[in-house]
C-alpha cells in the first residue's frame, strides 16, 4: 500500500514545519510549500517561508523517517501556481489524503495606518488562498480524506486592532471551514484549529514586555510549542477524529 500524502502550505518554518515533521513521523509522504516574496523586504510583512528552509526540511524528514518529501514553490493566492502545484503532487504521488491550509501572513500597524493594498494581500493569502487550494486539491481527495485550516484565536476572542485585516481573514477562514465541511460531505472532513500564541519565528521579535503581558493571560502561562499544534492537526486528520467535522478547535492554553 502506498504511503498517504499530506500537503501543508506555508510549511518551511514554524507551525507548518512542525506539522510536516509530525506527519512524516507517522509515515506520510509530505509536500512542503514555500513562497519567496519581494514583500519580505518590508519589515512589517511577517511571512517566513523560503527555499533554503524548505530543502533543509526535506532532507531532514527523508533522512529520519524514510519517506518521500516534495518541495514546491507556490503562492496560494495565485490560481495558476496552485493548479500547477496540485498537478505536480498528483504526478509525483498520485494522491492527496490530507490538506493543511497553513499559509498565512500578517502586517502589524496601528488601525489608522493599515494600508488597503496590504489588507487585500492578507485576505488573498489567508482566506482566498485556502479556498483555491481546497478547491483544486479536493478534486483528487477520496472518501476519508481530510482538510484542516489553520486559523487563529484572532478570529474568535482576541481583540487586536493593530492587525484588524488579519482578524477579519481568520474569521473568514473559520466560515470557510464550516461551508467546506458542508460542501464536501460526507466524503471529506473539514476542520480548523484556532491557534493562540506559539513559539514561532513569526513571534520571536515581539517586544519582551508584550510577550510577558500576553503570557500572563494564558492559563498555562506559556506560549504553545509548534509540536503541540502539529499533534492536534494530525489528530484531526486521523481516524481517531473520524466523527469530528466542521469544527473549530482552539489551541490557546486557556486564554482570557
Amino acid at each position: 500500500m502506498k504511503n498517504k500524502v499530506v500537503l501543508v502550505t506555508g510549511s518551511s518554518r514554524g507551525n507548518g514545519k512542525a506539522t510536516i515533521i509530525e506527519f512524516a513521523s507517522k509515515g506520510y509522504n509530505v509536500v512542503i510549500d514555500y513562497i519567496n516574496s519581494e514583500e519580505e523586504a518590508n519589515p512589517d510583512f511577517r511571512i517566513f517561508n523560503n527555499k533554503e528552509d524548505a530543502y533543509k526540511l526535506k532532507e531532514y524528514v527523508e533522512k529520519n523517517f524514510q519517506i518521500k518529501a516534495l518541495v514546491i514553490k507556490a503562492d496560494v493566492s495565485n490560481e495558476q501556481e496552485v493548479k500547477s502545484m496540485i498537478q505536480t503532487v498528483i504526478k509525483e504521488f498520485g494522491r492527496i489524503d490530507v490538506l493543511v491550509n497553513n499559509a498565512g501572513v500578517v502586517f502589524d500597524r496601528d488601525f489608522t495606518d493599515i494600508k488597503l493594498d496590504e489588507c487585500k494581500r492578507v485576505i488573498e493569502i489567508n482566506v482566498l488562498g485556502a479556498f483555491i487550494v481546497s478547491r483544486e486539491a479536493s478534486k483528487y481527495m477520496e472518501k476519508g480524506s481530510s482538510i484542516i485550516n489553520v486559523s487563529s484565536t484572532n478570529g474568535t476572542k482576541t481583540i487586536s486592532p493593530e492587525c484588524l485585516d488579519y482578524n477579519i481573514s481568520k474569521i473568514g477562514l473559520q466560515s470557510l471551514t464550516r461551508d467546506l465541511a458542508f460542501q464536501f460531505k460526507p466524503d471529506i472532513r473539514v476542520n480548523a484549529v484556532a491557534i493562540g500564541w506559539a513559539d514561532t519565528v513569526m513571534n520571536k521579535d515581539l517586544p519582551k514586555d508584550y510577550i510577558e503581558e500576553e503570557t500572563s493571560k494564558i492559563y498555562l502561562e506559556r506560549f504553545a510549542n509548534p509540536k503541540e499544534i502539529a499533534k492536534t492537526i494530525y489528530f484531526l486528520a486521523s481516524e481517531d477524529a473520524s466523527y469530528i467535522n466542521g469544527e473549530i478547535v482552539n489551541i490557546d492554553g486557556g486564554y482570557c
